[in-house]
């Protein structure tokens, strides 16, 4: 009977794996992820600052992730204020395909369709439907360009390079542009439809890279630099111009 006469330590609460925290005027999504290697707690800022991720090692308790963000608030708060607006695609504004601006307007019709036109000399994106849609649309719409596009510029490079691809994927990331898998699997993300063709062929020329290097090595950047000559000014472009695209809205 003595284990019940031992006080017992109550056990740390567990930090959610997700929530919402609020910060300077905004409630961001806040990731926690538990990282057995991890030694101390990291905060990462997504690049659009569309949220929040703290990798903790083992053990920590929710209120010190609190501790621990409380204690940084000041610097979320500077890094915050010094990223891009993040507009919501709607009608009026100006959002580029293929680095050229274009006007949305929304002329409500039967059909949901998205249709590049130009309006008083100007490029233009006409969408049709309910009004709600319109974002989601013009999303269907870039990732319908992106497949179009991507898949003939990776055809190219596989067959310069002597490699296939094992399968083309498009997502909506925010940590990175493409990515390639040990087992030839290519991701781009398709908001890069929003960027001039030279970037577009450069993402795709740096992801068919990896098939051959999966490093980002010497060797990797001459192979990358073969299939794209281009390859540090559109490098370059990205690096300055990248979180400006992510930060758009497509959805409220």
């Amino acid at each position: 009977m003595l284990s019940r006469l031992l006080k017992r330590t109550p056990p740390k609460a567990k930090p959610a794996a997700e929530r919402i925290h609020l910060v300077a005027g905004r409630e961001l999504p806040l990731k926690i992820v538990e990282n057995d290697r991890a030694r101390r707690l990291t905060l990462r800022i997504a690049p659009a600052g569309g949220g929040l991720r703290v990798t903790v090692p083992p053990g920590f308790s929710a209120r010190e992730v609190d501790r621990f963000l409380e204690r940084h608030r000041g610097w979320i708060e500077e890094r915050l204020k010094k990223l891009p607006e993040q507009p919501l695609v709607r009608p009026g504004i100006k959002i580029p395909v293929r680095g050229v601006a274009h006007l949305i307007v929304h002329e409500p019709g039967t059909r949901g369709t998205v249709t590049v036109a130009t309006i008083d000399g100007e490029p233009a994106l006409i969408v049709n439907g309910d009004r709600r849609h319109l974002p989601r649309r013009i999303a269907d719409f870039l990732k319908r360009e992106a497949r179009r596009e991507i898949e003939v510029l990776v055809a190219r490079h596989t067959s310069a390079v002597g490699r296939k691809a094992k399968a083309i994927r498009y997502k909506d990331t925010t940590s990175r542009w493409g990515s390639c898998t040990s087992d030839g699997v290519l991701s781009f993300s398709w908001r890069i439809m929003m960027a001039p063709p030279a970037v577009i062929n450069y993402l795709v020329a740096h992801e068919v890279a990896h098939l051959e290097e999966m490093n980002h090595g010497a060797d990797f950047w001459k192979l990358c630099e073969r299939l794209c000559p281009d390859t540090d000014r559109c490098k370059a472009w990205l690096k300055r111009n990248g979180t400006a695209l992510q930060a758009i809205r497509f959805a409220h």
